[in-house]
């Protein structure tokens, strides 16, 4: 049969103690919300309908168009949030899957299970359950002599006995879709006015209908109600994370001390150091040394490659790069096959040819350097003039001398060379030697013609 996903992201989160909405807090990097919709998009082709509420534009906007959206205008409870997404199920005899959007540890083999029960066992309604001896919030699962589910009770309507028990409800639901919709609009409202989900299960069970269950692992239950909830499922999903990595082929020196997000890829055979961050958009080719004290953000990094206590942003790092230690690449740095940059060394919006070696204490910007080019210690390019940025190119085989001062825009021909503490105010013809305050081309190297001294 057809199946539907609902998933209940309505809720304010009001414990948060945040403007945020409660499904947008960030978890390893990315709002939990879209972990549970990954989570069923892997095991139901059609788009999963999500119920949004406190902030819905701002979760509609994170979301985009992976799902369908019904609108839960007051917050009366879960029961009134899946009934605002009838609308959107169809066929509406088709089963329904109901999760919510603040769960973010469940598996996609947990509800590929959990479907699969619900059809082998031919029920009105199968529900996910969890034991654990810290049951405080939980709902209780309440069996009769036989084992049968018998009802459900939510922890502030428990009584003492019902309180003991250890079997809770995780939240996560299948039902035959016809049932459901005829009985959801049955609900009555508790002593705080809220329509509670839950109470489906007593009815199915008064009715005398077959009920079923699949135990999960307790951690896969876990809702995020505070921020020590957010922080327990932030070191569970960490270490799903590194472990999975471990599982393909990268060795993780230091788990515990290493952030990877979910959205990182690595290559097999890299080696990550401790108190490296790994984040956003980033991928690591094979055989790279990550690290330690390292943080990589949004760049695309080659085979071979080594970083070393620096912080990379926004670049491109072809095969065979070495970068750090103490080193930042910002935004837009694109260092090709080769490149070596020392330590205490700054790159941003620049290229760097095959080759070239930036060795220490020196800042390249709006930059475009040629194969095979030396830096020296100290080198810089002026690239700002208080007003606009302007651009600086040094050719291929240019040796930049230590503390040279490139003031843009300006041109270093190739094969040419810089004295130190040069300050370069005018373009440099390939194969010239220029030196001094402002630099001044001396004499042509190779055989050159010879330039009129002032020449620069």
């Amino acid at each position: 049969m057809e199946t539907n996903a609902v998933i209940l992201a309505a809720g304010l989160g009001k414990r948060m103690r945040s403007k945020l909405p409660k499904v947008l807090h960030p978890l390893v990097g990315r709002p939990m919300v879209l972990y549970v919709l990954e989570a069923v998009s892997a095991v139901i082709d059609k788009k999963p309908v999500v119920v949004v509420g406190f902030g819905r534009e701002k979760v509609m906007q994170a979301i985009g168009d992976r799902a369908l959206f019904a609108y839960q205008e007051e917050p009366l409870g879960t029961g009134d949030a899946l009934l605002k997404a009838r609308d959107l199920v169809a066929p509406p005899n088709s089963t329904v899957l109901v999760l919510n959007g603040d769960a973010p540890l469940i598996r996609e083999e947990t509800i590929r299970s959990l479907l699969e029960t619900h059809q082998r066992e031919k029920a009105a309604l199968t529900f996910l359950t969890f034991r654990s001896d810290d049951c405080t919030g939980f709902g209780r699962v309440v069996r009769d002599a036989h084992g049968q589910v018998m009802k459900l009770v939510e922890e502030a309507e428990a009584s003492e006995e019902e309180r003991q028990i250890t079997e809770l409800n995780a939240g996560v639901y299948c039902f035959e879709g016809s049932w459901l919709w005829e009985h959801l609009k049955l609900l009555k409202p508790h002593p705080n006015g809220e329509y509670y989900l839950t109470d489906l299960v007593n009815i199915a069970s008064g009715e005398g209908l077959p009920i079923a269950t699949l135990t999960a692992d307790e951690e896969e239950a876990l809702g995020i109600n505070t921020r020590v909830h957010l922080a327990k499922a932030e070191a569970i999903m960490r270490r799903r994370i590194n472990q999975r990595w471990m599982e393909r082929g990268v060795t993780i020196i230091n788990p515990e001390a290493t952030y990877i997000e979910a959205t990182v890829e690595i290559g097999r055979d890299c080696v990550i150091y401790p108190n490296t961050f790994l984040q956003g958009k980033t991928s690591l080719g094979e055989d790279c040394r990550i690290g330690p004290n390292t943080i990589v953000r949004d760049s695309v990094i080659g085979n071979g490659c080594v970083v070393i206590a620096s912080v990379i942003e926004g670049s491109i790092l072809e095969d065979d790069v070495e970068v750090g230690p103490f080193s930042h690449l910002r935004p837009g740095a694109h260092l090709a096959r080769g490149v070596h940059i020392g330590n205490f060394a700054e790159v941003k919006k620049s290229y760097l040819g095959p080759g070239t070696k930036m060795g220490h204490f020196s800042y390249l910007g709006d930059a475009t350097v040629g194969a095979g080019v030396n830096i020296g210690a100290g080198t810089i390019t002026c690239n700002f003039d208080g007003q606009r940025k302007h651009p600086t190119v040094i050719e291929d085989g240019a040796f930049i001398g230590s503390d040279t001062m490139l003031v843009a825009p300006v041109k270093v021909g190739a094969k040419a060379k810089t004295g130190a503490g040069s300050v370069v105010t005018r373009d440099i013809p390939p194969k010239a030697l220029a030196y001094g305050v402002p630099a001044r081309v001396k004499k042509l190297l190779e055989g050159e013609e010879n330039p009129s001294e002032g020449r620069g």
